[in-house]
């Protein structure tokens, strides 16, 4: 008897055989009954191709131990409950999750006999810019420093990503995910707020900082944090599918982070939120009709209610005379730095200073001593030199293709008549679930970037999981692209799929 979680019988397989020829594949977006119209005409001709595809039962919904390592390590890295508990800093808690979740995630891969992980454009410029960070550590100002960053920060980040891209294999994981981060911002805007109404752990003339530190430690890379997730937390707040009180918690962690955006009068910060809200009402159109107005109407009702304290920090963008006579003058401390990072990748321009090290970098003709560049790009070329550079940038770069590639093949055709690749191995909800996911990453990358150009985080973990929250959307479109494929080609018969980045021509048993 068929269960709702069970596959139909397939004629000339042969059940217990294996893979190829045995019991058929049961595909991770066919997992659960209704999930997608036909589910046997999708499992049929993908289980008689021998090898099972990465949309596949190692991918399914089950809570494997990976995937609960990976939402641990989220949770503590953002909420970081060792600054609250000081008896927790000794039990290593990030660095336990991310082990415990890496383990299971191999020896499940393992067992299933597949590769260690799968490998895309994004994992290759990974390790070439942690083959970029190593390769200059020798020729650095201290060796020592350069190893300290690789092993304390990137080390960590490239495994963290490695299991990202091998855990959220579906639409309701990368839900899931998104939804915890959210939920940790909501947690650290909503303390930061308390601490402001007390007056409490502000900086530089009433500037609101993190109220733990890691990521959300000074007012910049707090306000670049919101920055970045902000635009997820008001697609969910304006995307109907979600429950009432799902949406209702969306908009009160969207106006939290809105305000501790304000907040932290983090000049860049506003720049970047500006830019990340400009994508996000230009795509906000395949969220729902109506977004942009929307999301604007909010702003301006919301704005009113800065403090003048605001105000008068972002008119110093233009004025520099203002900046240096109320502030700090970090305005023009921002350009000379900048310059100098500059000069240091013209003085050592294969080479750098080594990553991390640029802030110790101090020839006599420096005028800013001891300052990080302020600039991510720049940042990593004046400490990797050209080719950690290009590394970064590539990153970059894919992460704006995947993003683009993804929402143009989750695209429904305008003619009606007009072929739909998708349509018999993706589900209406799934499908609007990686939509909108996808148009609210695309415009936290863009707030990313913005802030990224007054803000030296090349090492910082929110690019990172940003990247992989982009990459998992699309590699999950390509496993359906290959189930489609499939179900259109006569089994014996190679066919060819093809991503950005990456062209293959598959024989029979190769799906």
């Amino acid at each position: 008897m068929n269960t709702p979680f069970s596959n139909p019988p397939v004629p000339g397989v042969v059940p217990g055989s294996g893979c190829a020829g045995g019991v058929p594949e049961r595909l991770a977006f066919n997992h659960g009954a209704g999930t997608v119209p036909s589910r046997g005409s999708t499992d049929s001709p993908l289980a008689k191709r021998a090898e099972p595809t990465f949309a596949s039962p190692a991918y399914a919904e089950p809570r494997d131990w990976g995937y609960l390592g990976l939402l641990a390590f989220t949770a503590v890295l953002m909420l970081r409950p060792q600054d609250q508990i000081p008896g927790l800093r000794s039990l290593h808690l990030a660095e336990l999750c991310a082990v415990t979740g890496i383990a299971a995630m191999i020896l499940n891969r393992l067992a299933r006999r597949r590769p260690v992980f799968r490998v895309t454009p994004e994992t290759s410029g990974l390790v070439l810019f942690g083959i970029a960070i190593l390769g200059t550590a020798p020729f650095s100002i201290w060796p020592g420093g350069v190893l300290q960053v690789f092993t304390e920060s990137y080390l960590k980040i490239a495994v963290v990503f490695l299991l990202m891209m091998n855990t959220l294999t579906t639409p309701r994981r990368l839900d899931q995910i998104t939804w915890l981060i959210l939920l940790c911002c909501g947690y650290i805007s909503a303390l930061a707020l308390l601490n402001y109404v007390r007056g409490t752990n502000l900086v530089e003339h009433g500037r609101l900082a993190g109220p733990v530190s890691g990521i959300f430690g000074n007012p910049n890379d707090l306000a670049l944090n919101m920055v970045t997730f902000l635009p997820a937390a008001i697609v969910v707040a304006m995307t109907p599918r979600y429950g009432v009180a799902r949406r209702f918690a969306a908009a009160g962690v969207a106006a939290v982070m809105f305000a501790t955006v304000v907040l932290t009068q983090s000049r860049g910060g506003m720049i970047g939120l500006a830019a990340a809200l400009l994508a996000l009402v230009l795509l906000g159109r395949n969220v729902r009709p109506g977004f942009g107005a929307i999301a604007v109407a909010a702003v301006l009702v919301a704005m009113p209610f800065a403090p003048t304290s605001f105000w008068d920090r972002m008119s110093s963008i233009l004025d520099e005379r203002q900046d240096r006579l109320q502030f700090t003058g970090s305005r023009e401390a921002r350009w000379i730095v900048m310059q100098e990072g500059l000069d240091a990748f013209v003085d050592r321009p294969f080479t750098g200073v080594g990553a991390g090290q640029f802030k110790n970098y101090n020839p006599p003709e420096r005028r800013e001593r001891w300052r990080e560049t302020h600039n991510a790009l720049i940042q990593v070329a004046a400490e990797t030199g050209i080719f950690g550079l290009l590394a970064f940038s590539f990153l970059i770069v894919r992460a704006a293709i995947a993003a683009a590639s993804t929402r143009r093949i989750l695209r429904r055709p305008r003619r009606p008549s007009a072929p739909d690749p998708l349509h018999q191995v993706l589900a209406d909800g799934d499908r609007q679930v990686l939509s909108s996911h996808t148009v609210a990453m695309t415009a936290g990358l863009v707030g990313w970037f913005v802030c990224s150009l007054f803000a030296s985080v090349a090492y910082n973990w929110t690019f990172y999981y940003l990247l992989a929250l982009i990459v998992a959307g699309r590699e999950l479109v390509f496993d359906r692209l290959v189930a489609s494929r499939a179900l259109r080609t006569d089994p014996g018969k190679p066919f060819s799929v093809s991503r950005p980045g990456f062209s293959r021509r598959l024989a029979p048993g190769h799906a």
